[in-house]
């Protein structure tokens, strides 16, 4: 689990003379301390499920007003990912889909988010920038003696002199960079004790957290590696799991179970990642011990239609449902096999009830409703699909899906301008920038001077000049 910075260039490979050496240590420094370097480049995937997303949601928010902190404001994002990691970005926290996975219990999963809360609450991520920022002078400056210091033993005629300039030039970015780890260590610390306060506080166990690092502890016995501590910017796990059982013991709530709802709930997470992740190997391996649980035929059930073979998971989604028929997310993922299956009538009924049962009102079922709506190819559908996207657009804006799919309503219907709208604003919020100005550009030969959408595609053509 690690606290995410973005690190801009001019920290992370700009730094001027006398910094080749001491430019590469900072860059190096920064990546072995954030330990996310992929998502700086743009390379990590996001994973999108309303089911996912709506538990880990329920998961946080106690937790989240135990920090101080506003649960409508930090959004949890999947990272499709099979690794064990957890970061923050901003008001973000990131979760790996290796973290859900192997997260046997809900209170596992909420140690996780706690101690990611505790790295928000605790400004951390302003307080690394500082030390970044400090790591860098430090360097500079060390490099700068080893220079001088090399200089004077050049005039002087001293090779003595010489080569202490050089170790000196040599050893400043390893002892940057043993400070930085150092910091960082003592903020992972600060934020597990902060996450134990947090559970304390909602009256739930901190026994998820020391099964968690218990696992890290035995992975890293089975890998046969020796350790530097120096060179790590986690505390190593058994130090991690001493202070928790120091504070497990204090806890009153330390036996304390998840509720069954959360536990079937986490079952049926599970599944689906499984399903998706490794399809019907992964999810008998998961549930081998109980096939027959609404889990293991809910993960069989998704596996069969990634397969192709829609027609055999809707009977088998169909049996779900009559076990559990207010199940918002069967029925979701019921619109979804019946789309495929080109039955789009069923499949916005699918999607309508699945919607009329979700307690959070997700708009990404509200942008499949719509998409469904789009799907049919129905005229008399197409106003209604356009007030659904319009919707989930406007609680999700970065839903680039939704956009082209509103893009589609407005074309069936005739109107170009405000397809070519949809368009151009869904290319804006994806970043695609050439694109959004195309579509914009086009739209404002159409749309009637001095209108809002005239207004909005005008705005997105002068971004950037």
């Amino acid at each position: 689990m690690a606290d995410f910075t973005r690190v801009h260039d001019s920290m992370a490979g700009k730094t001027r003379r006398p910094g080749r050496l001491i430019s590469a240590a900072i860059a190096a420094l920064v990546t072995v301390s954030l330990a996310m370097p992929a998502f700086s480049q743009g390379r990590v995937a996001v994973v999108r499920d309303a089911e996912i997303e709506t538990l880990l949601k329920e998961y946080a928010t106690p937790v989240l007003k135990a920090a101080g902190l506003k649960s409508s404001r930090v959004r949890i994002i999947l990272v499709n990912d099979p690794s064990f990691n957890a970061f923050v970005d901003g008001e973000r926290i990131f979760i790996n889909t290796g973290a859900l996975s192997a997260a046997t219990v809900p209170n596992e999963i909420i140690g996780v988010i706690a101690h990611e809360a505790g790295h928000l609450a605790g400004g951390h991520q302003q307080r690394l920038r500082e030390q970044i920022a400090a790591a860098q002078t430090m360097a500079i400056v060390g490099g700068l003696l080893g220079i001088g210091a090399m200089a004077a033993g050049s005039i002087a005629g001293s090779d003595g002199s010489a080569r202490a300039g050089g170790a000196l030039i040599t050893a400043t970015p390893t002892l940057v960079q043993r400070n930085l780890l150092s910091y960082r260590r003592s903020e992972e610390m600060n934020a597990d004790q902060a996450a134990a306060r947090y559970l304390n506080a909602t009256g739930q166990s901190i026994k998820g957290m020391l099964t968690t690092f218990e696992r890290f502890s035995q992975s890293l016995s089975l890998s046969g590696v020796q350790v530097d501590p120096y060179q790590i910017s986690h505390p190593l796990p058994r130090e991690r799991i001493a202070l928790l059982e120091e504070l497990a013991r204090k806890s009153k709530y330390f036996d304390v179970k998840d509720p069954k709802r959360l536990n079937d709930r986490h079952q049926l997470m599970l599944a689906k990642i499984a399903a998706y992740s490794g399809g019907a190997a992964a999810v008998a391996r998961m549930f081998a011990n109980d096939r027959s649980s609404l889990a293991a035929r809910y993960g069989d059930a998704i596996a069969t239609d990634l397969t192709g073979n829609s027609a055999a998971s809707l009977k088998k989604l169909d049996a779900l449902i009559r076990e559990q028929p207010n199940n918002p997310y069967f029925h979701e993922f019921r619109g979804e096999v019946l789309v495929k299956l080109r039955k789009t009538d069923e499949a916005i009924k699918a999607f309508a009830r699945a919607l009329k049962l979700d307690r959070s009102n997700s708009p990404l079922i509200r942008a499949r409703h719509g998409f469904a709506l789009v799907s049919s190819g129905n005229p008399k559908n197409m106003t209604r699909a356009i007030e659904e996207l319009r919707v989930a657009i406007q609680a999700e804006p970065d839903n680039f899906a939704a956009y082209r799919h509103l893009s589609q309503a407005y074309g069936q219907t005739g109107d170009i301008a405000n397809a070519e709208l949809a368009m151009a604003e869904g290319n804006f919020r994806a970043g695609n920038l050439r694109e959004a100005k195309s579509f914009a550009a086009r739209a404002l030969t159409k749309l009637p001077k001095g209108s809002p959408g005239a207004l909005r595609a005008n705005d997105i053509l002068t971004i950037g000049r």
